[in-house]
């Protein structure tokens, strides 16, 4: 088995290079050069390498590896000078030796890019190496070498460096100086809000905040400038109004934040919300609840349309349990691949707003290997809170799958994921490192099997003790007045009042469009149920496709519920279109495929416990086609409501279910594979599937529940993990 990875990871929708089936099976040349890195020995991890074998590889992944982790260091002439350059930062922060601050300053130019660091992994390598360079004695160089630089910079650049001296407390500029970028463009403008208000004295340059309906975005951080520098507008201010902390007693115990800043918590199956957005609401409710714990704070991000609403920076969702909105200034939240942009801004809202709850912050837990967690870590540093961090190998374990045989020059594709993939890999060792407890996905036995093969920094030469793997769980179904009433229009609003074809199968002229109701003539039979948000990861198309090749459409019906009706993403739209371009032509399909906007998570629970009920003639299947589940939320919410349950072998999901024993495994890794595993589930007796829908039912009663989770976690989050790793600077 796999190992399982968090619900909430990243999702990556870039296929497999075809390149990984020509390469072979030599060793993974990314894990040989990791544990290579960090064989030193226990009491002294940073000895020098330089008499560890040379690889002799030659392609794009082993160049860029060795040049992060191999002996001799970066300077690989087959790179370009920024890759030698991002990896030589890499490797001092992996080393903790990182280049004197002025050094870092001189960053090679980039083509369109100036004197600023071209890429966001670039930034964020200098942005790492720099908080090590100017810890201790070497404040006083930093501060020097970012007034050089400040003096001569251009708007893009000032935006970056300013925010690199506020996140450290380094004052290069005085007040009037920085004052000359704020009439700069957007980015330097904020840069410089921020910088003045954590510079005595550069409160009085901060401008007034506008009136109301003038920049949501601007208006709110000049007033939460204005507030961290002292010069806070009174009782009606723009900071204080979106900002209402509630006061009064409250009970002892940790003040926990979680963060989950892709995607909206209330919105699951909609753009980038989907299972992280249940398992934290429901286990942000349970730890509330929780012996040790005394609040919960959900971080999530709210852009400039949701700002315009008035819409407040924290929420009370249970007594105890708050969710805590950073604003980003945009018209839509970060994605995984734009989140990098807004690091700098969203950890100083992150500290600004969570010193202002009027109560310390004892613990931040991320989970997401990114940029959006690195920022939200830096947040947890300035304010002395403790910091967990879920680890999981992902993308580590499908990188050589990916990307080996790569070209040095590789096509404009494929480059580009290979170093964002590794840049998440740097970002996972940094969090890694920050984190005073790391935590791991629970699989079979204990933690993720393989965990170390890819983290070699947590094995036993560096640790005391194995990362925990508290186990997952969903949250119950509580019985609601009129539950009965809600089921019953759920499952008759998936059919229309259609009475079939009546004639023989046309090609339609035309743009097809799939329906979002089956047709009422095909009540009766089988349905094949898939939840989930609209994505490639997901493989709705796939399943269609394979649906259709299973020949399925002649004696069934398939219902997929998933993606924004209003506001559809351009993912969206294309998997929309995917699906549409499979139907078109085939009439009686198109009758028998619904696609449903996604739903909340209690009506989806609502209408698989509806599905599973007896009165149904034709029964119900719950299919999840995804081509990695990393752990599947959506499928033990189904297995909870009596439904049997198919989800894919690779991931997380053979964790707790077991083929033919409480539900079925799927080979999801092509459309030809995944209707051969479609076929063989719709042979199987509707006696058989209701033993092993029962099954899984009692699988997940026993053994994933959210109350469990919150108390394992509370145990963790109590705890300072002991270590032999050296200090961190």
């Amino acid at each position: 088995m796999e190992p399982a990875v968090d619900p909430g990871e990243a999702v990556d929708d870039r296929p497999p290079s075809p390149l990984a089936a020509r390469s072979g099976a030599e060793e993974d040349p990314l894990v040989r050069l990791r544990q290579t890195f960090w064989c030193g020995r226990p009491d002294h991890p940073r000895r020098d390498r330089s008499d560890l074998p040379v690889d002799p590889g030659g392609d794009l992944l082993t160049l860029l590896a060795r040049a992060e982790y191999g002996p001799g260091g970066p300077g690989r002439a087959e790179l370009p000078a920024a890759d030698r350059w991002t990896a030589e930062l890499r490797r001092a922060c992996r080393e903790g030796r990182p280049p004197a601050p002025a050094h870092l300053l001189a960053w090679p130019a980039q083509p369109g890019a100036g004197r600023v660091p071209g890429s966001a992994e670039q930034q964020t390598a200098l942005a790492e190496a720099w908080a090590l360079a100017v810890a201790g004695p070497g404040r006083g160089r930093g501060t020097a070498a970012l007034r050089s630089r400040l003096l001569a910079a251009s708007p893009a650049e000032a935006a970056f460096l300013l925010d690199l001296a506020d996140a450290h407390g380094l004052r290069p500029l005085r007040p009037a100086e920085a004052a000359v970028w704020t009439a700069a463009g957007r980015p330097a403008r904020h840069a410089a809000w921020r910088y003045l208000s954590g510079l005595p004295g550069g409160e009085r340059l901060l401008p007034a905040p506008g009136p109301a309906g003038v920049d949501p975005y601007e208006r709110l951080l000049l007033a939460a400038a204005r507030r961290r520098a002292g010069a806070d507008d009174g009782p009606g201010s723009a900071f204080r109004t979106a900002f209402p902390v509630p006061r009064g007693a409250e009970r002892p115990g940790l003040v926990v934040a979680q963060s989950m800043l892709l995607g909206r918590l209330d919105a699951p199956g909609q753009g980038l919300s989907g299972g992280l957005s249940v398992l934290l609401g429901g286990l942000g409710d349970a730890l509330a609840c929780t012996d040790g714990v005394a609040r919960v704070l959900t971080l999530v991000t709210a852009a400039g349309p949701e700002l315009a609403t008035g819409l407040p920076l924290l929420d009370r969702r249970t007594p105890d349990h708050w969710v805590l909105r950073l604003p980003v200034d945009g018209d839509e939240p970060p994605a995984p691949r734009t989140v990098a942009a807004h690091r700098a801004a969203l950890a100083w809202w992150a500290a600004l707003l969570l010193r202002g709850l009027g109560r310390p912050v004892d613990v931040v837990h991320v989970r997401y290997a990114d940029d959006g967690s690195l920022a939200v870590a830096e947040a947890a540093g300035r304010i002395g809170a403790r910091l967990v961090f879920t680890v999981t190998p992902d993308p580590h374990r499908t990188v050589r799958e990916r990307y080996a045989g790569l070209a040095p020059q590789p096509d404009p594709a494929l480059g580009p994921a290979l170093r964002e993939d590794l840049h998440r890999i740097f970002v996972a060792d940094r969090l890694v490192e920050r984190a005073d407890t790391v935590v791991a996905i629970a699989g079979r036995e204990g933690a993720a099997p393989g965990l170390v093969r890819h983290f070699p920094q947590l094995g036993p030469e560096h640790r005391t003790r194995p990362p925990a793997a508290p186990p997952e769980g969903i949250a119950p179904l509580r019985p609601e007045s009129g539950d009965g009433r809600r089921r019953r229009a759920l499952l008759t609003g998936l059919f229309g009042s259609g009475t079939g074809p009546g004639g023989p199968e046309v090609r339609e002229e035309g743009p097809v469009r799939c329906p979002d109701r089956l047709d009422g003539v095909d009540r009766a039979l089988p349905l094949m149920l898939c939840v989930g948000r609209l994505h490639p990861v997901k493989q709705q198309d796939v399943l269609v496709e394979a649906w259709l090749e299973a020949g399925l459409d002649r004696s069934g019906t398939l219902l997929l519920i998933g993606g924004s009706a209003e506001n559809p993403t351009a993912v969206e739209r294309e998997m929309r279109a995917r699906i549409e371009k499979l139907l078109a032509g085939l009439p009686r399909a198109r009758r028998r495929v619904a696609l449903r906007p996604a739903l909340a998570n209690r009506d989806v629970r609502l209408l698989e416990h509806a599905l599973a009920g007896t009165a149904r003639p034709g029964g119900a299947v719950y299919v999840c086609p995804s081509a990695k589940e990393e752990f599947g939320i959506a499928v033990l919410e189904a297995m909870s409501a009596g439904l049997p349950a198919a989800g894919p072998r690779r991931g997380g999901v053979p964790h707790y279910l077991r083929h033919g024993e409480n539900g079925f495994l799927l080979d999801t890794t092509s459309a030809a594979t995944l209707a051969a595993g479609l076929r063989t589930l719709s042979a199987v007796p509707r006696e058989e599937l209701a033993r092993l829908a029962a099954r899984g039912r009692e699988t997940v009663r026993r053994d994933f529940s959210v109350a469990a989770m919150a108390t394992a976690l509370a145990a963790e989050y109590r705890v300072r993990e002991p270590s032999v790793r050296p200090e961190r600077a």
